[in-house]
C-alpha cells in the first residue's frame, strides 16, 4: 500500500513540474501541497502515517537547482520583465516621427565648445569690386573736400582775427560784403581811460577830413561843368579823395591808436610827424590855391564872382577845411601834452625802433637776401 502512495504522490508530482517549468518548487512544501497529495492518494485515510513522513521532504528531487536556471540571470530578468515592445509588436510607422524615438532617447549633454562649420565661400564678380572700389573713392573724395573746405574757413577765420587773436570790427562792412575787415577797434576795451576822450576825438577828425575831400570833389565837379578851366581842380580832388582817405587813417590815426593803446614812444613820435604834415596841408586845403585840387577860400571868391551858387558850395567846403586845420593842431597840441605825461622819450622811442625793426621778420629777410647777394657779387668779382 505504501508502495502504491508513493507511486501516485510521483506522477502527480511529475505532471505539476512539467506545466511549470519556470517556478521554483523545491522548498515550498506547504499544507496546499499536502492537501494536493492527499487528493491525488485514495489510502490517505487508512495510512496517514506514511503522509506525514512524505511531507517532511525538504527539497523536490525532480527541481532543476536555483543556480543552474539560465533564465534566473539579473541581464535576462530585466529584458523580459521591460516594457520594451517584442518584435512582433513594433511599429515601424508611426503616428509622428519622432514618437517612437524621442520617449526612448536620452538627451546629449550640451558641450560650450561648438564644433566648427565652413561656410561655402562666394568669390564677388569683378563688376561688385569695380563698384565697391568707385563707391569708396567718391566717398574719400567728398570726405576731402569736406576737410578742405573746414580747413579754408578756420584758415579765413585766422586771418579776419589779425595779430590780437580777436575778430576784426573795422571797417564796419556787411557780412555779405566781399571786403572783410581789416582792423580790430574797441576804446573801452584796449584805450585806457585817461586817453579814450583824446583818442575819440582824433577818429572823428579823420571821418571829418574824409568827409571834407568828399565835398570838396562834388564843389570842383559843380566848378568844371560852369567853366571848363577847372577841369584840372576837378580830377586833382578825386587824387585827394583817393590818396588822403586810407592814408590819413594809416599813417596818423593808427599809429596814435597804438600808441595810446601800448604807450609806444616810437607810435608816438611818428605820430606827431605825419599828423604835423596833415596840419600843413589841411591849412594849404583852406587855402584855397587855385588849380590845387582845393575849394579854399581863394577858389571860393573866385567862383563866386563866376556863379554864385557855386561860389556858395565852395565857400562851404573852405569853412570845413578850416575847420580841419584847426582842430588838426588843437588835437596837435593835447597829444603832445599826453604824451610828456606818460614819460616817453626820444632815447626810447630809439630803442624801441631798432627793436622792432631787428625782430622784424621781413626786415631779416631782406637784409638776408642783400648781404647774400653782395657775398655771391664779391665772390664772382674775384674770381
Amino acid at each position: 500500500m505504501c508502495q502504491l502512495t508513493y507511486t501516485s504522490l510521483s506522477s502527480c508530482l511529475s505532471a505539476h513540474a512539467q506545466s511549470a517549468p519556470f517556478e521554483e518548487v523545491g522548498r515550498r512544501h506547504n499544507r496546499s501541497a499536502r492537501e494536493e497529495r492527499v487528493v491525488c492518494s485514495p489510502l490517505t485515510e487508512e495510512r496517514p502515517a506514511a503522509f506525514f513522513k512524505m511531507s517532511e521532504l525538504d527539497q523536490n528531487p525532480f527541481a532543476q537547482p536555483a543556480g543552474d536556471n539560465p533564465f534566473n540571470d539579473p541581464s535576462v530578468t530585466q529584458v523580459t520583465n521591460s516594457s520594451i515592445e517584442t518584435v512582433d509588436q513594433y511599429n515601424p510607422f508611426p503616428g509622428h516621427p519622432t514618437d517612437g524615438l524621442a520617449s526612448n532617447t536620452t538627451p546629449a549633454a550640451t558641450s560650450p565648445y561648438q564644433p566648427a562649420v565652413l561656410q561655402p565661400s562666394t568669390e564677388p564678380s569683378p563688376q561688385v569690386v569695380a563698384a565697391a572700389a568707385q563707391a569708396n573713392l567718391l566717398r574719400q573724395q567728398e570726405e576731402l573736400e569736406r576737410k578742405a573746405a573746414e580747413l579754408d574757413r578756420r584758415e579765413q577765420e585766422l586771418q579776419s582775427k589779425g595779430p590780437t587773436g580777436k575778430q576784426n570790427n573795422w571797417p564796419p562792412l556787411p557780412r555779405s560784403f566781399p571786403i572783410k575787415p581789416c582792423f580790430y577797434q574797441d576804446f573801452s576795451e584796449e584805450i585806457p581811460p585817461e586817453y579814450q576822450r583824446v583818442c575819440k576825438m582824433i577818429y572823428y577828425l579823420w571821418m571829418l577830413n574824409c568827409v571834407t575831400l568828399f565835398l570838396n570833389l562834388l564843389a570842383c565837379l559843380a566848378s568844371f561843368t560852369t567853366n571848363t578851366s577847372h577841369g584840372v581842380d576837378f580830377g586833382l580832388s578825386i587824387l585827394w579823395l583817393i590818396l588822403f582817405t586810407p592814408c590819413s587813417f594809416l599813417c596818423w590815426y593808427r599809429p596814435i591808436y597804438k600808441a595810446f593803446k601800448t604807450d609806444s614812444s616810437f607810435s608816438f613820435f611818428f605820430f606827431f610827424f605825419v599828423f604835423f604834415c596833415q596840419a600843413v596841408i589841411s591849412v594849404i586845403q583852406a587855402v584855397g590855391i587855385p588849380h590845387w585840387g582845393n575849394s579854399g577860400w581863394i577858389t571860393a571868391f573866385t567862383a563866386l564872382s563866376e556863379n554864385k551858387p557855386v561860389g556858395a558850395i565852395m565857400i562851404a567846403v573852405a569853412i570845413l577845411f578850416t575847420m580841419c586845420a584847426v582842430l588838426t593842431i588843437i588835437l596837435l597840441k593835447m597829444t603832445h601834452s599826453l604824451y610828456r605825461r606818460t614819460g616817453a622819450s626820444f632815447q626810447k622811442a630809439q630803442q624801441e625802433f631798432s627793436q622792432g625793426v631787428f625782430t622784424n621778420k621781413t626786415f631779416q629777410t631782406a637784409t638776408a637776401g642783400a648781404a647774400s647777394a653782395a657775398a655771391q657779387g664779391a665772390f664772382q668779382g674775384s674770381n
